[in-house]
């Protein structure tokens, strides 16, 4: 993979999917390899629009709002007396929000606006929705159904977007949380657990459709829940993901934090052992420093990397609608840096 390929994480706040997908491909054009909706609308705030799933769900009760690590939300647990084998969730939403922006994706694409490109689909994984809304003590019990619910999404997009057109990202975050005992976990043997649920999910991405993975360290308020130490951990799990796979891995995302210039934070990556065919991107684009902040970057990552394309750490989301423009020409000249 050549340097030159740009990666978008998921959330773009603008208008709507048509919006997104005429804005970035017009700016990054041939740089893309796929381009997400931008989950806009009520997705625009990652997870938190699937409170309104658990609220609806029968079997789970609130006792109200209960501070998080980043915001105060309601949290669910089962009715007492409730059997956690007869908890099933109806739809999530992110089939239907899917199909919809893939409709509009056809249709540019008939037009000749869009160019050969794959349609990408940002899904969380599991964890992260039951992390926010179930309340301790249910999270365990809770999971199974809603992770059952999540893979139900999966086959409906899969279902309504050719295989060979389609990419699926499962964005993991919660995870990293609780490796660096940020979070609570719930998990006896934390992390087979958690490589064993990524493995799940990946697997029960179709033959034909494209498997990445999105490592995050958390971006609400723009902060993450903790600093990484260096790209150890996350190459362990990149490895380990591309170890464990009965299928292609397509691409593996990792952040880059807007004061990490040293070869130090990305020594790890000199062992990563990925596939040739999996592209890496790093998350070293920062708004806040530009283009010579992304240079320094770009320079101590070649001292343990030869091939990345570039990305942002996370999603655009919770950015100023106006801040787009900039912030994809800032892809563009980044890319063009260094390709």
């Amino acid at each position: 993979m050549s340097i030159h390929s740009v990666h978008l994480v998921g959330s773009v706040p603008l208008g709507d999917a048509e919006e997104v997908f005429r804005s970035v491909t017009g700016r990054l054009g041939d740089r893309l390899r796929r381009v997400t909706d931008g989950e806009t609308g009520a997705r625009a705030n990652w997870t938190f629009w699937q409170g309104a799933v658990f609220a609806r769900t029968a079997g789970l009760v609130t006792d109200g709002n209960q501070n998080g690590e980043y915001s105060r939300t309601a949290k669910y647990r089962l009715r007492d007396g409730f059997d956690p084998a007869e908890l099933s969730f109806g739809e999530l939403g992110y089939a239907a929000a899917a199909r919809a922006s893939w409709q509009v994706f056809e249709r540019l694409r008939d037009d000749g606006v869009l160019p050969d490109i794959r349609f990408q689909v940002s899904l969380p994984t599991p964890m992260a929705p039951v992390r926010l809304y179930g309340a301790p003590g249910s999270q365990a019990a809770v999971e199974p159904a809603y992770e059952a619910a999540m893979l139900r999404e999966l086959e409906l997009i899969a279902d309504a977007v050719p295989h060979d057109r389609l990419s699926i990202q499962w964005d993991t975050a919660v995870e990293f949380g609780m490796l660096e005992g940020v979070f609570p976990g719930w998990i006896p043997d934390l992390e087979q657990g958690i490589l064993d649920r990524l493995t799940r999910l990946g697997d029960a991405v179709p033959a034909g459709a494209e498997l990445g993975y999105h490592l995050c360290y958390g971006d609400s308020g723009h902060r993450h829940f903790v600093q990484p130490k260096d790209t150890g951990r996350l190459a362990a799990v990149a490895d380990a993901l591309a170890d464990r796979l009965a299928r292609p891995l397509a691409w593996i995302h990792l952040p880059v934090p807007i004061d990490r210039t040293d070869p130090a934070y990305f020594a790890p990556l000199r062992g990563l052992r990925l596939p040739a065919d999996t592209e890496l991107y790093l998350g070293l684009i920062h708004a806040g420093d530009g283009l010579e902040g992304a240079r320094r970057r770009v320079d101590a990552a070649r001292t343990a990397v030869g091939a990345f394309g570039v990305a942002t750490e996370c999603g655009f989301g919770r950015r100023p609608p106006e801040s787009i423009p900039g912030l994809l020409t800032l892809h563009a000249a980044v890319a063009g840096l260094v390709g």
